[in-house]
């Protein structure tokens, strides 16, 4: 395929010193018996959520004691905040009474997102029967919101205005923005001291163990979205006799040598896949946008809408690096097609509201987004190796920015604390399981996905025996379990029900393109 073949292009020349030590060892393994020991004897206080928490009546929460570093259990611990809404225990067609399946756990992705409001889905319509069976539980991983935080630099400075956004940095950007990284990397350092080295994909994934027998439950019942794709793939993994039923929702590649430069560079390329759905799919739409009648017009309006912002910010917070970061969403999920369309065709016709209303900074997000964007840079960063020679970086991603401009420099960008992270690195785990050690999983995935490409699925369905694969056909919404797609859920629910799967390989027509709207 397209991506696989750009990444292929960028030969990885890793000039990163050996990792200190494999990601796993037999002292985290005992570690985290002796942790999970004592969470199943201490449970969790569940109870009213705080103001803060901005959660209904009907989800409680408490806080999960883990060690910071499964080596030494009987050190350091912090405290995750854990929500939970109770099953129901009622069908919601029938008031028929269902019977308690468990605890399903969520992990949404990131690394960097909170799970704490996944309780609210049990009143969505199509979440309801699960709602009825299951306790749906969620949690802010280890450095996320409220559990033991993690910041590189004040939230304060983290928006900082209008920013630029070129597709093909000059070099004097490309030094500007890799002696950025290097102070961001800094910062992680000197605000989280020795503590930085322990926020890791496998450290996560001993952290649901603990959770699973804090919640009492002997196996796990566990639906993992994106990157907690891998978290679920590594518990899989480390933990196998616990799993009972998973669901892996638009999976990350676990190959070892994907993580996560690699992963990083056929991400780039999707996206550039990605964006030419949208553009095609305002072509079609041209009678209510008037954005241009192909795909390559489209993209004309686009780069005028670029050029503009970057002479003067739409009502003076609006520039390129911030339209970037508001098109990007409309390459996760095709619902936010019609109104990125929208704001488009607006500014060109003298209305900057919609655009500035979709894609300014928000001040009072401010610490949310430094605390998302350090988590993500202290897991990926810790958990494998990255080029830290910025030539590397460079002549990869200048070659593939011919091919793939929409996203390249950005993912470069978000990333490139990681060439000078000063944390040890591990080695990333080999995702594995042969017949027999797991019962049978259920990886979700879109054919057209870009922040996690459909090779990942197919990585992953070949490195776990007994894994069935549903496919959305000629579509590329990031996240399925629970969308549009009535014949994905279908599996789904089946699946976390009954523990029924479709084989080793079912597909699914695609959801509906979304309709325009003026």
């Amino acid at each position: 395929m397209r991506t696989a073949a750009l990444v292929a292009a960028g030969s990885l020349l890793l000039t990163t010193p050996a990792p200190a030590s494999p990601s796993t060892s037999a002292s985290e393994a005992r570690g985290t018996a002796v942790a999970a020991a004592r969470a199943a004897s201490e449970g969790i206080d569940f109870g009213p959520c705080t103001e803060e928490q901005e959660l209904p009546p009907t989800v409680e929460c408490g806080t999960l004691s883990v060690p910071l570093d499964y080596a030494r259990p009987d050190g350091k611990r912090i405290r995750l905040t854990v929500s939970r809404s109770r099953a129901t225990g009622k069908d919601p067609a029938t008031g028929r009474a269902v019977p308690r399946q468990g605890s399903l756990v969520n992990n949404p992705g990131g690394p960097g997102v909170s799970g704490m409001y996944f309780p609210m889905l049990g009143v969505v319509p199509g979440w309801k029967r699960l709602a009825a069976a299951y306790d749906l539980v969620g949690y802010a991983p280890r450095g996320v919101g409220r559990s033991a935080p993690l910041s590189c630099t004040d939230p304060a400075t983290f928006h900082q205005g209008p920013a630029p956004a070129p597709t093909h940095p000059t070099a004097a950007v490309k030094r500007e923005r890799a002696a950025r990284a290097a102070v961001y990397a800094r910062g992680c350092a000197e605000r989280a001291g020795d503590a930085l080295q322990h926020y890791t994909s496998p450290n996560n994934a001993r952290d649901l163990d603990v959770l699973r027998a804090a919640l009492g439950e002997t196996r796990l019942t566990f639906l993992g979205s994106s990157y907690g794709t891998y978290v679920g793939a590594l518990y899989a993994t480390l933990f196998p006799s616990h799993v009972r039923r998973m669901v892996f929702d638009s999976a990350v590649n676990p190959a070892p040598e994907r993580i996560w430069y690699r992963n990083g560079l056929a991400r780039s390329a999707a996206f550039e896949d990605r964006w030419a759905d949208f553009r095609a799919w305002a072509a079609r739409h041209h009678a209510v946008y008037g954005l241009g009648d192909t795909a390559r017009k489209v993209g004309d309006s686009y780069d005028v809408v670029r050029e503009r912002l970057a002479r003067e910010p739409a009502g003076g917070k609006v520039g390129p690096a911030q339209l970037h970061a508001s098109m990007l969403k409309a390459a996760y999920y095709d619902d936010h097609w019609p109104q990125r369309a929208h704001a488009l065709s607006a500014y060109l016709k003298g209305d900057p509201a919609p655009l500035v209303e979709q894609a300014e900074e928000q001040p009072e997000a401010a610490a949310e987004a430094e605390n998302t964007r350090a988590v993500y840079l202290a897991v990926q960063c810790n958990d494998a190796p990255w080029p830290t020679d910025f030539a590397v970086w460079d002549r990869d991603n200048t070659r593939l920015a011919r091919r793939a401009p929409f996203g390249t420099w950005d993912n470069v960008w978000t990333n490139l604390p990681c060439a000078s992270w000063p944390a040890p690195r591990q080695r990333p785990l080999d995702v594995r399981a042969g017949a027999g050690e797991l019962p049978p999983t259920l990886i979700l995935a879109a054919e057209r996905d870009a922040a996690t490409p459909y090779d990942g699925a197919l990585e992953l369905h070949r490195r776990l025996a007994g894994a069935a694969l549903v496919t959305e056909r000629d579509a590329g919404s990031h996240g399925l379990a629970g969308g549009a797609n009535a014949c994905v859920n279908a599996h789904l629910t089946a699946y976390l029900l009954e523990g029924r799967v479709p084989g080793r390989r079912a597909s699914c027509a695609p959801h509906p393109a979304p309709a325009p709207r003026a």
